[in-house]
């Protein structure tokens, strides 16, 4: 299908990059200079491809690279293998997400194989588009049930402007419900819609089990491997380098090592690099600086070798080099032609972080101040490429801007595990003004649930101001689907209203939609909040006159504070009570004091939860041991 060397040639040349264009490599920004400028020969490297796995979340990503691993026996039969071994972080094994983009590397028939495992949500988007740039093809999965779901048009959209040629997996092939016919027509029609070129719409499909480790070129032709896979990945254009030019390594990921210090990740998009030599660091618009690299690594199997040399087209890790920064390029003293910065999408969602001001700051965490706070923030953005902090008037707030909650939400759990304590305000979107108009982020939502449900979810989506834009069929599984185009702002705090309404069957999934001019007040809360009237331990007695006005958070036995939130009202507005009432000692016994009235169930507040039940009067308080919501504190003379 199209692998011949000329077609391999044509796909190269179909990049956006008009250097690219010319030379027939693509490089890492769309406008960035290429060593083909300087006249360097191209050339292909038969022992390497270099390939991205992208998908919709839960689609088989990160067990597909097990599946993989295993048949290259990168692992001893009698090792002991964890599940998804390639998230390693704590948060991506508790949520079963990816979070952050991970490399690894294997051979197969003589040719390495650099294999860059993707996150699937939309909200880590920039760690895909950071990540493409490192690459020559992707690899992308398809569910055989579900087939192309919305973040598979946002990572198929940026691979196919990149030029890159696509190998579609249609995975989960063993569900009794898969229907891959429907899925691959559903992929290529999907392929036309986003523009792509006449080579890329002519992609080989490869039907699988990564579970199972079952591959085959046909549904009904399925054997216990996963060559086909493998053999598909050999097929692609070989990547074409400039061998002989200057030297450039565009940094895309920051990583750090304990003992050798701040590590950078790219790939040399021409020349070579050498352990120990002089190079200098290069951005446009800055001025360069000097560096040395020290220790020179590439992927081998499931970690690193170290190594003398590096060429063009190799991914590497690189040590000695302590300010380097993501977008940087790693040039040759005398010959500094620095890339173009990747260039991610801009973030829609924004909060502020501030200092823990509660009664209760300082007894948990270990980092409180204002100063170790922002120092923690910019250490984040030398990495996490999609985020943006700004400086408010207050030097003890921050306003920190990503692509959506789960982003954010993400970030702060990992700041409350390393023992800050700070103050989340509500989440709220970045509005902007366009031909004098305000505008405002949409999405595009689509909800999957059971038919005798769709009503509670059109109703729900419709009071958010959304726009239906269709309403599928009802599949063999009994699950109906629904696409609507919805504010950002009215899909803040949706989600575990729709679970309630749903008896926790609705899957939710969205797509950015670009702005569009504003829609006026949404209401995103009908329930007021229960606030504590005193500072206190929670009592029994409190408790149980209190769950009479609503659903708690709060146990017996708990410290609260004034102000504290520590329940749902369950009417419209806040009402006080006081959950630290204690039964008044009388020597007097009614009849009626025998019955007692229970402790009904309390409400436990996860991060995720909290964040988004807060409305703009409310602050979340997080630290290491605990998560709770207080009232905003107010200028006196003004109504609490």
């Amino acid at each position: 299908r199209g692998r011949s060397g000329a077609a391999a040639v044509v796909q190269m040349q179909n990049v956006s990059a008009p250097v690219a264009q010319a030379a027939g490599v693509r490089v890492l920004g769309e406008d960035a200079t290429s060593a083909a400028q300087a006249g360097a020969a191209l050339s292909e490297r038969d022992d390497l491809r270099n390939i991205a796995i992208i998908a919709h979340v839960d689609h088989g990503k990160t067990t597909l690279v097990d599946a993989l691993l295993s048949e290259a026996k990168v692992f001893r039969e009698n090792q002991e293998v964890q599940e998804r071994i390639m998230d390693s972080n704590d948060l991506e094994r508790e949520r079963g997400i990816t979070i952050l983009a991970k490399n690894t590397s294997i051979s197969y028939k003589g040719v390495r194989l650099n294999i860059v495992d993707t996150p699937g949500h939309a909200d880590f988007g920039g760690e895909v588009e950071r990540v493409l740039g490192m690459v020559d093809s992707v690899l992308l999965l398809v569910d055989a049930v579900e087939g192309p779901k919305p973040q598979t048009r946002f990572v198929l959209r940026k691979a196919l402007e990149m030029g890159h040629k696509v190998i579609v997996v249609v995975n989960k092939i063993d569900r009794p419900a898969s229907r891959p016919e429907f899925v691959v027509d559903a992929t290529f029609d999907l392929f036309c819609e986003l523009g792509a070129t006449d080579e890329q719409t002519d992609f080989t499909t490869v039907y699988a089990s990564a579970l199972r480790g079952l591959s085959g070129m046909s549904p009904t032709d399925l054997k216990e491997s996963l060559e086909p896979v493998l053999d598909a990945i050999l097929d692609l254009p070989k990547p074409r380098v400039s061998a002989n030019g200057p030297l450039q390594l565009m940094v895309a990921n920051i990583d750090y090592d304990d003992f050798k210090g701040r590590l950078g990740i790219g790939r040399v998009t021409s020349g070579s690099v050498r352990k120990n030599s002089a190079v200098v660091i290069a951005h446009p618009g800055k001025e360069s600086k000097n560096a040395r690299i020290n220790e020179l690594f590439v992927f081998d199997n499931f970690g690193k070798k170290s190594v003398e040399e590096a060429h063009a087209g190799d991914i590497v890790v690189f040590s000695g080099t302590a300010d380097i920064e993501i977008g940087d390029t790693i040039c040759t003293p005398g010959e500094v032609v620095p890339l173009q910065p990747i260039q991610v999408e801009e973030p829609t969602v924004r909060m502020s972080f501030s200092i823990n001001t509660s009664e209760f700051a300082g007894r948990e965490g270990t980092f409180v101040t204002s100063r170790q706070i922002r120092d923690r923030l910019m250490k984040e953005l030398e990495r996490n490429v999609a985020l943006r902090v700004e400086m408010t008037d207050s030097a003890d707030t921050f306003e920190v801007l990503g692509r959506g909650a789960l982003h954010l939400t993400i970030l702060i759990e990992t700041m409350r595990r390393e023992g800050y304590e700070l103050m989340i305000g509500a989440p709220t979107v970045i509005t902007k003004t366009i031909d004098g108009k305000k505008h405002e982020p949409f999405e595009e939502v689509e909800v999957e649930v059971k038919e005798e449900y769709m009503g509670a979810i059109v109703d729900m989506l419709g009071r958010r101001k959304g726009e239906m834009l269709d309403m599928g069929s009802v599949s063999s599984e009994g699950m109906n689907s629904v696409r609507y185009l919805c504010p950002t702002r009215g899909l803040l705090g949706i989600k575990n209203a729709m679970l309630t309404a749903t008896r926790g069957t609705a899957v939710m999934n969205t797509l950015s939609a670009g702005y569009r001019p504003f829609v006026g007040d949404i209401l995103s809360r009908d329930n007021g909040s229960l606030v504590a009237h005193e500072t206190g331990k929670v009592t029994t007695n409190g408790v149980e006159n209190a769950q009479e006005r609503g659903r708690l958070f709060v146990k017996p036995g708990e410290d609260v504070y004034a102000n504290q939130v520590v329940g749902i009202h369950q009417r419209p507005g806040d009402l006080k009570v006081n959950v630290c009432k204690t039964k008044a000692l009388t020597n007097f016994r009614a009849a009626s004091k025998d019955i007692a009235k229970g402790v009904q169930g309390t409400l436990d507040l996860s991060l995720d939860d909290a964040i988004e039940y807060i409305s703009t009067d409310e602050l979340v308080e997080v630290t290491p041991e605990s998560i709770r919501i207080c009232k905003r504190k107010i200028e006196k003379g003004k109504k609490n």
